[in-house]
């Protein structure tokens, strides 16, 4: 059984992603988008998915600066590619985002969102 661990904001995790036409699922990096009292309140966390792919960086997409010290193999990019998770179902934690990186992250969500 996994063990029920606190995430915060700008933690980087590994999770299963369910592909987006249901076909797979691939354990891939994600930071946590979500507050740690949205994280401990509802028992679930909001993460955007991570990938090393940066010849395709889209909209509401943000190159990921500080990827070593972020706990990150490889230059990566934090999507705009939202998902709600069970804490159980986060393999472990990588490392944690740089504070200019959630920072990037947040208004790269704020255009994906709508909320500026």
């Amino acid at each position: 059984m996994p063990r029920m661990t606190g995430y915060e904001r700008g933690d980087l995790v590994l999770v299963g992603f369910l592909f987006a036409d249901e076909s797979g699922v691939k354990r891939r990096p994600a930071v946590v988008v979500s507050s740690g009292e949205y994280n401990r309140a509802r028992g679930e966390i909001i993460i955007a998915a991570v990938t090393s792919n940066m010849e395709r960086v889209l909209f509401g997409d943000h190159v990921i600066r500080d990827w070593r010290k972020a706990g990150l193999l490889f230059p990566s990019v934090a999507t705009g590619i939202l998902r709600t998770v069970k804490r159980g179902m986060v393999s472990r934690k990588l490392g944690s985002m740089s504070r200019r990186d959630v920072t990037a992250i947040d208004r790269s969500l704020k255009l994906v969102l709508g909320l500026e």
